[in-house]
């Protein structure tokens, strides 16, 4: 079994992270999913959420995932999202205050939006 798997993480508009990793764990309309070099093919739609990949080189990434697919065949993951940010480039008030303004308006879609921003933050 191979040590790595190589990953590519793209958004509708960029390239967010390729590289190798020894494990990417993220959700999926089935539940969340941890993928390590090796792992059966699949297939599946992604849930808004972090996207976490643990790095060949010991470090960690953590990206806000807003939908999408994951792929996975002959040690390459794909993980295709409509919108991905990484943590480091998140603005933690921005965040809080589209969460309030979301909360008051009931907006259900952008609280989960910015709800998923500070979730990504704060795991990495």
């Amino acid at each position: 079994m191979a040590a790595e798997l190589h990953v590519a993480l793209v958004a509708a508009d960029r390239e967010v992270w390729s590289g190798q990793a020894t494990l990417v764990v993220a959700r999926t309309t089935s539940g969340d999913i941890g993928v390590m070099p090796g792992h059966q093919p699949l297939l599946g739609v992604l849930e808004s959420g972090p996207v976490t990949i643990r790095t060949s080189d010991g470090a960690t990434v953590v990206v806000a995932v807003h939908g999408g697919f994951i792929s996975f065949a002959d040690n390459k993951l794909s993980l295709l999202a409509e919108v991905a940010e990484l943590a480091d480039e998140i603005d933690v008030q921005r965040a809080e205050r589209e969460l309030e303004r979301a909360k008051a308006e009931g907006d259900d879609a952008a609280e989960r939006r910015a709800d998923v921003r500070l979730r990504t933050v704060a795991a990495r």
